[in-house]
């Protein structure tokens, strides 16, 4: 899949599917500390999106496509890359790394995620 817009795509460390996601809200509650994703710890409560992230989401000028670690591959023809992470792409080619997982791992809370994506945002000024 490539961007013809700009576009930001948050890709977590989880697989997709129903199966997936009860499995990922249960550990979420069970054990959060060993939970592997880490945007998905920053973002989502327990049952959905925290308001703060959809809020900021909402108001980026780019579209926003959400994709787990089974779909890298098949929407985006990338592989090997470290999960999670936030891809940034603004046309043809391969998205580039916006936000890390070494830096999506690092970080304390949604308000200091928030603050590192409108940073990069603001250098990358497309």
């Amino acid at each position: 899949m490539k961007a013809a817009t700009p576009t930001l795509f948050m890709v977590y460390n989880a697989d997709g599917g129903i199966l997936s996601a009860l499995g990922d809200m249960v550990h979420k509650i069970v054990s959060p500390s060993t939970y592997p994703c880490s945007l998905c710890a920053l973002t989502y409560g327990p049952f959905s999106m925290r308001r703060e992230w959809r809020e900021f989401l909402s108001g980026l000028r780019y579209a926003k496509i959400f994709l787990y670690r089974d779909e890298l591959r098949s929407d985006l023809g990338m592989s090997g890359l470290a999960l999670p992470a936030i891809l940034r792409a603004c046309g043809p080619g391969e998205p580039e790394v916006l936000v890390s997982a070494a830096e999506l791992d690092a970080l304390a809370d949604l308000a200091a995620l928030i603050a590192l994506v409108e940073a990069r945002l603001a250098e990358v000024k497309n």
